[in-house]
């Protein structure tokens, strides 16, 4: 797969959105407060483990149209490079659901590099984010939500394990999980080739990727999934490797399984995601297409 990756510098440049975003700060904090004023707004329940390992726990906001259960079940991974970040940062995405009758689940999972005693790889995290949808099949029910209708949206690295789970044999995984478990995914500025990251100074010193790793955990590089479907979508504003990153996946897997890879003008790696929770917008509107399919 072509990229300069003897050139440490320019991947830098292309992968570090932080420094590509010089305002980022506010939307964090932005994401911070409307995430904190979420969950107090609407009925959740908060920090459920679905596991005994380290960041093994999700939220759970149940969708506000009375009357329509089981509902659809939006499970969402956050980004941060598998490095940084938490599903509690992301509880504003769940309003602009909810209201729409959805039930949204925020996962979390363990962030690398973990500890000398317990280190953390990117397979291992896809390994958790399985076990959470496998927790979420077997007990959104009672929450209000149809464990038929489950579909994954991830930001950046969280993209990366939404695709991932498309792949994922679920009838290997757990007892009683059925083929199709996820039954579509939403790939938002996802990165779906590792082997560049392998390469960037700055993420490599943290995840520590081999190319077994790569080989493992590259949506790209495995073979599309038989069953699902997987849209893909990127800001118009991004790096040209992001911008290649989400086009990768449908020129990997195909027009059947990524029916629609999407460049959303005037967006950047942070402004993306407030599209998502934004009515109206084309990328919520992808979303709801997915859940309600």
């Amino acid at each position: 797969m072509n990229f300069p990756h003897h050139d440490p510098a320019w991947l830098e440049r292309m992968y570090n959105n932080r420094a590509l975003v010089p305002d980022h700060v506010d939307y964090l904090q932005r994401w911070a407060d409307a995430s904190a004023l979420a969950r107090t707004s609407g009925a959740c329940a908060l920090d459920i483990a679905y596991g005994s390992g380290t960041g093994e726990a999700l939220d759970i906001f149940a969708p506000h149209v009375p009357g329509r259960s089981p509902a659809p079940v939006l499970v969402f991974i956050h980004g941060g490079y598998w490095r940084a970040l938490d599903k509690s940062e992301h509880s504003f995405l769940a309003p602009a659901f909810t209201r729409e009758g959805v039930c949204v689940v925020m996962v979390n999972y363990a962030l690398c590099p973990g500890t000398p005693q317990a280190p953390v790889t990117v397979p291992q995290i896809v390994r958790q984010v399985e076990r959470a949808l496998g927790w979420v099949w077997g007990n959104i029910e009672r929450h209000g939500g149809d464990p038929g209708r489950i579909t994954v949206a991830g930001h950046s690295a969280g993209g990366q394990l939404a695709a991932m789970l498309l792949t994922s044999v679920w009838p290997l995984l757990g007892d009683g999980w059925p083929d199709g478990l996820v039954r579509n995914a939403l790939s938002i500025s996802g990165i779906h080739d590792l082997e560049p990251i392998m390469h960037t100074p700055f993420l490599q010193s943290v995840l520590h990727l081999t190319a077994q790793h790569v080989l493992q955990a590259s949506p790209a590089r495995l073979q599309a999934p038989s069953q699902g479907i997987v849209y893909s979508a990127v800001g118009g504003d991004e790096s040209a490797e992001f911008l290649r990153q989400a086009r990768l996946l449908r020129d990997a897997w195909g027009s059947r399984a990524v029916p629609r890879h999407q460049v959303l003008a005037g967006l950047n790696h942070f402004s993306i995601l407030d599209a998502l929770a934004q009515p109206g917008h084309d990328l919520h509107h992808m979303a709801l297409n997915l859940l309600r399919a």
